[in-house]
């Protein structure tokens, strides 16, 4: 059995994301790409080494000869084309955040769950082995009761002309790092909280370069997320979960591959957890291959996906700011 996928738009993500790992996952292919131009597509696979190129995304979703695509457009596109390589039969592995905002996403959640098919959301991050052993770590309960989770994404991108500051894609940075930071809360704290309240720092009237947000889970436990494309706070990722009797320090949770590491404190009693440094791209490709091809189980469904992009939305509003459109 094998898995051909095509690629929706010559991003730059793409070739780490997807055509790197292809590599080493044996049932995938990456078969095809489309751009709004041919030209721009055929330079993009003849660099990548992709055999066959489309002029435009309509094209390739009517290919019988594709099996998925990889919907790595802006963020305000995620939804029109996931819905669209739904209804042409396709199965989707879609960049986050996984569309515009909730309602979108429960509009995309109700089609694939019409349908036969797979939708992952890209949180690659979850299928690495660092965030399973500390989802492990959590539900042991060898930390004690949870009291506090914080989430921090943040890294500098001074070039203000970037599609991530427009807000008629659906930009701005709670949804392109918030977004980690918001599924990272979700994940490690077990559940779906509710917003407190929420500081934007404004690159324009719309689009925030900073937001933290304070967040009560239902449980009781409480959390901050904190992100930024532009701020003092330059570069930082990290995750930290205290519990009545210990704590978790995560290294570099969501780095696609680098130097990971947990750190686990209960008591006096401290240790070290370390992690290959095999691409977590790879893991996610891996999982994508496995749910389309044996019917494995998604960890990142439309479903979830739903739950990040409702927390998303409160925390705009709770900032005063409006939440993000479909483009």
């Amino acid at each position: 059995m094998s898995l051909r996928i095509g690629i929706l738009g010559a991003a730059r993500i793409a070739p780490a994301a997807l055509i790197k790992p292809a590599s080493s996952v044996s049932p995938v292919s990456v078969t095809a790409v489309a751009a709004r131009s041919r030209d721009r597509a055929q330079a993009f696979a003849t660099r990548h080494g992709i055999p066959r190129v489309f002029a435009g995304y309509d094209e390739l979703l009517a290919d019988p000869d594709i099996d998925a695509v990889y919907n790595p457009l802006p963020n305000g596109l995620h939804g029109r084309w996931t819905l669209a390589a739904l209804a042409a039969g396709k199965h989707v592995l879609c960049e986050k955040p996984f569309t515009a905002n909730a309602a979108e996403a429960r509009e995309v959640a109700q089609a694939a769950a019409a349908s036969d098919r797979v939708v992952m959301e890209a949180f690659h991050y979850r299928y690495h082995p660092l965030a399973l052993r500390v989802e492990e770590i959590v539900a042991s309960g060898e930390l004690g009761s949870l009291q506090r989770v914080e989430t921090a994404l943040c890294f500098p991108l001074p070039k203000f002309s970037d599609i991530r500051y427009d807000y008629d894609l659906a930009g701005g940075a709670t949804m392109d790092a918030g977004c980690y930071a918001v599924h990272m809360a979700r994940v490690f704290g077990g559940e779906t909280p509710s917003v407190v309240s929420a500081s934007a720092k404004l690159r324009s009237p719309r689009i925030d370069r900073a937001m933290t947000a304070e967040l009560r889970f239902p449980s009781g436990h409480t959390g901050r997320i904190q992100c930024s494309m532009w701020s003092s706070s330059l570069l930082k990722l990290s995750a930290k979960v205290i519990g009545s009797r210990g704590s978790i320090r995560v290294l570099n949770p969501v780095a696609p591959q680098a130097y990971h590491r947990v750190s686990v404190r209960v008591g006096d009693a401290r240790r070290t957890e370390k992690f290959p440094r095999r691409a977590s791209y790879a893991y996610q490709l891996e999982a994508f291959a496995a749910a389309v091809l044996e019917g494995a189980p998604v960890k990142t469904s439309a479903a979830d996906a739903v739950e990040t992009m409702t927390v998303i939305d409160e925390i705009y509003r709770a900032a005063g700011l409006p939440p993000r459109e479909p483009s």
